[in-house]
């Protein structure tokens, strides 16, 4: 084969991997609420937040925004430091608010469900003459079918242990500046230094459990705490955490 026949090389790869994003449910959409509450969480941990990828989650505002209220808040989102890529899954109406704002649609962050009390999108209206497509069916966290997920090694700083659509058990030390992340519950039977992520794809009676509490980050269902924010006397004991409500709770295990 001369050179003239050669098979050229490609201009890019693509690949599909996975990757950490936050979830952000806003509960307002005016910018200048948005921008002094979120600098104001950045501010007690820039390491994780800042220019931090962010999923935008409208299922809790009173009124579905429009595309230029939408705008103005991932604005605001930007201007607070991080950076916005995408909607939640949700409804079609929001499907249609991405396509217009270039966005897309990150179907493994579906919009949280409704809590008692709480607001959340309204569907869209119809005219009262025509037929109505009924609400717009939001898919299921998928069953845990798949056997614990067990690592024995040590987490080292940068490393990152994902256990999808199942629980995470860790019989190791999680170090400083390390991830563990479960769609299910996370249990840590050494020290937790790095950060706990447990319903990841929004399963709110996940639990965080470890041996030895002295977490930089504990997340359950996308509510978290960050490590200036847990109660110190907690450190360095047996601990376990959970979601009650939108509060994010710990106690100590073992008396």
């Amino acid at each position: 084969m001369n050179k003239a026949d050669a098979i050229p090389d490609p201009a890019l790869e693509i690949r599909f991997g996975q990757v950490g994003l936050a979830q952000a449910r806003i509960h307002t959409t005016d910018p200048g609420t948005l921008l002094d509450e979120l600098s104001g969480r950045i501010a007690t941990a820039p390491q994780f937040f800042e220019r931090a990828p962010v999923c935008l989650d409208l299922s809790a505002l009173e009124q579905e925004p429009d595309v230029e209220e939408t705008r103005k808040a991932l604005d605001a989102i930007r201007r607070a430091g991080m950076l916005p890529v995408g909607l939640a899954h949700g409804t079609e109406t929001i499907d249609i608010l991405a396509r217009a704002l270039e966005l897309p649609i990150l179907t493994q962050f579906r919009a949280q469900a409704r809590t008692p009390g709480s607001a959340r999108v309204k569907e869209p209206v119809t005219p009262a003459s025509s037929p109505s497509p009924g609400p717009v069916p939001v898919p299921e966290v998928p069953e845990f079918a798949l056997p614990t997920l067990m690592h024995h090694r040590p987490v080292r700083s940068g490393q990152r242990i994902y256990a999808r659509h199942r629980d995470l058990v860790v019989t190791a030390a999680v170090g400083a500046g390390a991830e563990v992340i479960s769609d299910g519950c996370v249990h840590v039977y050494g020290s937790l230094r790095g950060r706990a992520i447990a319903g990841a794809r929004g399963e709110m009676t996940a639990r965080v459990f470890c041996q030895e509490f002295n977490a930089e980050l504990v997340s359950i269902a996308g509510v978290f705490r960050v490590f200036e924010t847990i109660p110190p006397e907690l450190a360095g004991h047996p601990v376990q955490a959970w979601l009650d409500g939108d509060d994010l709770r710990f106690a100590s295990m073992g008396g």
